[in-house]
């Protein structure tokens, strides 16, 4: 019983707002017991607040510690109104940091970041690092706890976080975002809620980051219940198979004939019709689908084009779109390869697609090797919605590409639009020098077709040659264009 009285007592005494005292404790023992006094005060004194756990244990915790402190200081009916936050802390990026320094650095580099974050924080806060490496830090109790100091928080472990480290191999600059929830706005006076609530909001940060700070709010749980709804939602049309791949022809401007067929996302919802990809593929990357998506298209692409095969269409190669996650795999080469023998296919017979974005802004090394890995094993690379991501003539040539995809902004109109040909004949020069073919997208009257052709565009593809369909439906207007290309035969061979 003296001993817990003891230990509540240094509780109240030993918070950020009483340190001041400390001093005038130290000088009371040596005013009514001496040098002695005063040297047992200034070494037990500290000692009694370690081995109570008043002072922070700084890293090495878990969740489930945390969220019982978190308890204690919520239930304490004896806080005399006093309150806590807590804050959680994500480095951006921390994959690209093991793609450009090695997993070895990216330890060190956040160890570093760690010290600094501690030595940001008062007297009193505690530092966890939590399961899924992210940070959290619990605010020891204070009288008063707004908006504004949680920000000024934020902002000074930001602070600390973004300067320079300095390392054997150079100067490495990091950045962190972080999402924080104040002890009385959790929705419930429990420590979990306190911790989840924080969890929420820097997931909100991370999707408006890199660097953000975000404050829970329960609109902001109400947002993440309906995304996670929405994940289980499109987890089930994924492997139900309500996603299905449709068929886009592209047309050789030379011969007329089929040059290869992109595979395009569908989703069949039960209710709502066929959604386009605008309508579902922002939520995919979200909800962190991307990986599963890109499994789905490629197994149906793969199937599609081997039956193709075996009814006698020709169908050069088939297209599917991977976003930089996907690409980020160092094991996607070898799952192409494993997947291209499973139907018997060649590695020609397949091309990856790749956004401009992604060749504009990666700087994984992991994206790099993979689509040069890609191209040695003989698939086709395409650089997708080429003209709106910026990319550089040094992006591009570091990317084993083979075409270049001509965005529609600069297709629409091009018969008529003066400028817009001198766009594509700028395009098409600048293809010709890097050594790549083109591909026109959004083709979409006879007249665009003619010109673009004209003007040396080596493919097109738009509703001018076809909308894109189902496999089966696909199967039929590849038979289609099989007996319009045999008819000037058949009549040649007639008129002998």
């Amino acid at each position: 019983m003296i001993k817990t009285t003891l230990v509540r007592l240094l509780a109240s005494v030993c918070r950020a707002e009483f340190l001041v005292f400390v001093p005038a404790l130290t000088l009371a023992a040596f005013w009514y017991g001496g040098e002695g006094a005063m040297v047992v005060t200034a070494l037990a004194v500290p000692a009694l607040v370690l081995s109570a756990g008043l002072v922070v244990a700084l890293g090495g915790g878990r969740s489930r510690g945390l969220v019982a402190e978190f308890d204690r200081v919520l239930a304490d009916k004896d806080g005399l109104g006093r309150t806590t936050g807590c804050f959680v802390i994500q480095f951006d990026d921390p994959a690209g940091l093991i793609d450009r320094h090695g997993r070895s650095t990216q330890t060190e580099i956040l160890a570093r970041c760690n010290d600094r974050i501690r030595s940001a924080m008062r007297f009193g806060d505690t530092l966890t690092i939590l399961e899924d490496g992210s940070l959290a830090v619990m605010l020891a109790p204070v009288f008063r706890l707004d908006l504004e100091t949680m920000i000024q928080i934020a902002g000074r472990i930001q602070t600390v976080v973004q300067l320079p480290i300095d390392l054997r191999a150079g100067t490495v600059h990091v950045t962190c975002s972080i999402g924080f929830c104040q002890g009385r706005r959790a929705p419930e006076a429990t420590g979990r809620s306190l911790l989840d609530a924080a969890q929420i909001a820097v997931d909100e940060a991370r999707r408006h980051g890199p660097g953000a700070i975000r404050a829970f709010s329960l609109d902001m749980a109400r947002a993440k219940a309906s995304r996670d709804a929405l994940r289980d939602e499109m987890q089930q049309a994924l492997a139900e198979g309500q996603v299905k791949a449709h068929f886009q022809p592209q047309l050789s401007t030379d011969t007329g004939g089929i040059s290869g067929m992109e595979a395009l996302a569908r989703w069949h919802h039960p209710h709502r019709g066929c959604l386009l990809p605008g309508e579902f593929l922002p939520a995919i990357e979200a909800n962190g689908l991307s990986a599963q998506l890109s499994e789905v298209m490629l197994r149906e692409a793969l199937t599609a084009l081997a039956s193709w095969d075996r009814a006698g269409f020709v169908v050069p190669t088939v297209s599917v779109n991977f976003s930089a996650a996907e690409l980020g795999d160092p094991h996607l080469p070898e799952r192409l390869k494993w997947e291209l023998d499973r139907f018997d296919l060649t590695a020609d017979r397949l091309t990856i697609e790749v956004l401009e974005t992604v060749v504009a802004t990666s700087q994984s090394d992991t994206i790099t090797v993979n689509i040069a890995a890609l191209a040695a094993l003989g698939c086709g690379v395409d650089l997708d919605d080429f003209g709106t991501g910026n990319a550089s003539i040094t992006s591009i040539r570091r990317f084993a590409l083979r075409r270049l995809k001509i965005d529609r902004s600069f297709v629409t109109g091009v018969d008529l639009d003066r400028e817009q040909q001198t766009m594509i004949a700028a395009v098409q020069s600048l293809a010709e020098r890097l050594g790549l073919e083109t591909v026109a997208e959004g083709v979409e009257t006879a007249a665009e077709h003619a010109m673009l052709a004209q003007l040396g565009c080596g493919h097109v593809q738009g509703y001018a040659v076809a909308r894109p369909m189902p496999a089966e439906e696909a199967s039929v207007w590849l038979e289609r264009m099989a007996i319009r290309a045999s008819l000037p035969h058949l009549l040649a061979s007639r008129a002998r």
